[in-house]
């Protein structure tokens, strides 16, 4: 399984990139979003992989973060949601995105996807709602992860990737104090993502008290 790739960025397509890595060339899929923010032709780049093993065909998607990733494998889980109909959805909304649509079963944020009607954005959101809490609880880049990449350039180089926005620390905290309150997982994710949505820098604290006001009893 190839988890991460790193070399030299060879050429781009409307939906995919070469990358070089010791002289041989991988062509990896991305989403607009990622296509977008990769550095030129000719720079190092470096991805999170992941491989779509079919019966007579092996491809590559690549990532800039975890969350990105592992999204990405949880929605082809779902009926209707293939490799492509996936890389719509985190191009158009972001990873982020998609963990503030599924903890708030947002479906219709989902549907604005190409590709993605409202039957299936539905599905989605309601399947994944309960994967909401330890997805969101996730972080990490390409150049924070630990560990040696699966495959390295022959020289290292300083490794540029798409400016994509970290998510809140404070979210994966907020979780677990909510967890530990005794909230349930689904309802403490829908909670923590709205208030993330209303003020996206805000620490844990904040986060926190926010949350327990949506989930207080209402009336």
């Amino acid at each position: 399984m190839i988890g991460k790739i790193a070399g030299r960025l060879e050429y781009r397509s409307t939906d995919h990139v070469l990358i070089d890595v010791r002289g041989v060339g991988y062509i990896v899929y991305v989403s607009e979003r990622i296509m977008v923010g990769l550095p030129a032709n000719g720079e190092q780049v470096a991805l999170f992989t992941d491989l779509l093993v079919r019966e007579d065909n092996l491809q590559l998607f690549g990532f800039t973060t975890l969350v990105e990733k592992e999204w990405h494998r949880l929605l082809m889980s779902v009926q209707g949601i293939g490799a492509k109909a996936s890389m719509a959805i985190l191009g158009t909304i972001g990873a982020e995105g998609v963990s503030r649509a599924i903890a708030l079963g947002d479906w219709s944020a989902i549907a604005k996807a190409k590709g993605v009607g409202p039957k299936t954005a539905q599905r989605v959101a309601i399947e994944l709602k309960d994967k909401a809490p330890s997805i969101m609880a996730m972080g990490g880049t390409v150049a924070e992860a630990t560990g040696d990449a699966v495959i390295e350039p022959d020289t290292p180089a300083p490794t540029r990737r798409a400016p994509v926005r970290q998510a809140n620390p404070a979210q994966a905290e907020a979780l677990s104090a909510l967890g530990n309150l005794g909230y349930a997982p689904g309802d403490a994710a829908s909670a923590v993502a709205e208030a993330v949505g209303a003020n996206p820098d805000a620490d844990t604290p904040d986060l926190i008290r926010a949350a327990l006001k949506l989930l207080a009893p209402k009336g």
